[in-house]
């Protein structure tokens, strides 16, 4: 086995793991009734980056300001990203603001590339567009069911640009810094980037109780924390559109998530659409293990 299919090999799991946090973190922050939807991202960030620094510190590779000259477009991409979602997500279903969002996979099966050099095999082409037929069909069947907004929906759309740009930086940061000083440098970046919203939305000026900090925090470490650190350390070992595809496990795992702990409405063609993504994305992992065996 060569260092190249190892390293894919490890870096798999790393991304299907950050993706069940990521998803987590919707059902989180919708969960979080006390606070506006810019309050729970300024705090979650500034928990976020502090969590971060001191990670580095002990590490033993704190933050360097070099980093930050690299990381700041990754940071504002992260923040638009995050102030977009949790936005959205106080204005419509869970699985219609992680449905929309998950469409970032087409948007980076084109232009990878062209920016990276990466060519994803005609039925890696042909499956990605199957799993965005199934991530199609839970949105639809969502439309109608209670909690359902089409501004949420709108608020969602901004999200597929700012995620993609989210990637195609951190890609480009791993040519040039460690996983690690990217993840610090764009958690301090979109912790500044969200705070003069929340300042004039007036919502950070609420004093979390003690069940919403726990929250947070929860919030900071799990979806914050380990996903980011695992996605970027994995993004230098897999292709960037890979990575980007398994993204669409996203909106299957929050909407079972919102279903079981929030009491979302989930119809039986939903069902039907995350059968066919989970099944879509299945044979594309397969395929990429099957690489990184050979």
């Amino acid at each position: 086995m060569t260092i190249e299919q190892d390293d894919r090999k490890q870096g798999i799991p790393a991304a299907a793991i950050a993706m069940v946090g990521w998803a987590a973190s919707g059902v989180i922050a919708k969960g979080i009734t006390e606070l506006g939807a810019l309050a729970v991202v300024f705090w979650r960030m500034w928990i976020y980056a502090v969590i971060v620094i001191l990670f580095l510190k002990i590490r033993g590779t704190p933050l360097r300001k070099e980093s930050f000259r690299v990381s700041w477009r990754g940071g504002v991409a992260l923040g638009a990203d995050i102030l977009l979602f949790f936005s959205a997500l106080r204005l419509t279903t869970v699985a219609n603001a992680t449905v929309i969002g998950s469409c970032q996979p087409l948007l980076m099966l084109l232009i990878a590339g062209r920016l990276f050099g990466e060519r994803p095999r005609r039925h890696d082409w042909v499956l990605a567009l199957v799993a965005i037929c199934g991530v199609i069909i839970v949105m639809f069947g969502s439309t109608g069911v209670s909690g359902w907004s089409p501004a949420g929906d709108l608020l969602s759309l901004g999200t597929v640009v700012a995620w993609t740009l989210y990637f195609v930086f951190s890609k480009l940061s791993s040519q040039k810094i460690e996983s690690s000083q990217y993840t610090g440098a764009t958690a301090v970046v979109c912790a500044l980037f969200a705070t003069p919203f929340a300042l004039v939305s007036g919502q950070v000026f609420d004093v979390p109780s003690g069940n919403a900090w726990i929250w947070l925090i929860i919030l900071s470490i799990g979806p914050g924390f380990a996903s980011h650190m695992l996605m970027n350390w994995a993004l230098v070992r897999i292709p960037v559109w890979f990575g980007s595809t398994l993204t669409l496990a996203i909106p299957v795992t929050a909407t079972v998530m919102a279903w079981v702990f929030l009491g979302e409405d989930v119809v039986a063609l939903q069902f039907l659409g995350m059968g066919i993504v989970l099944f879509a994305l299945a044979l594309i992992v397969l395929g990429q293990s099957n690489a990184a065996r050979h």
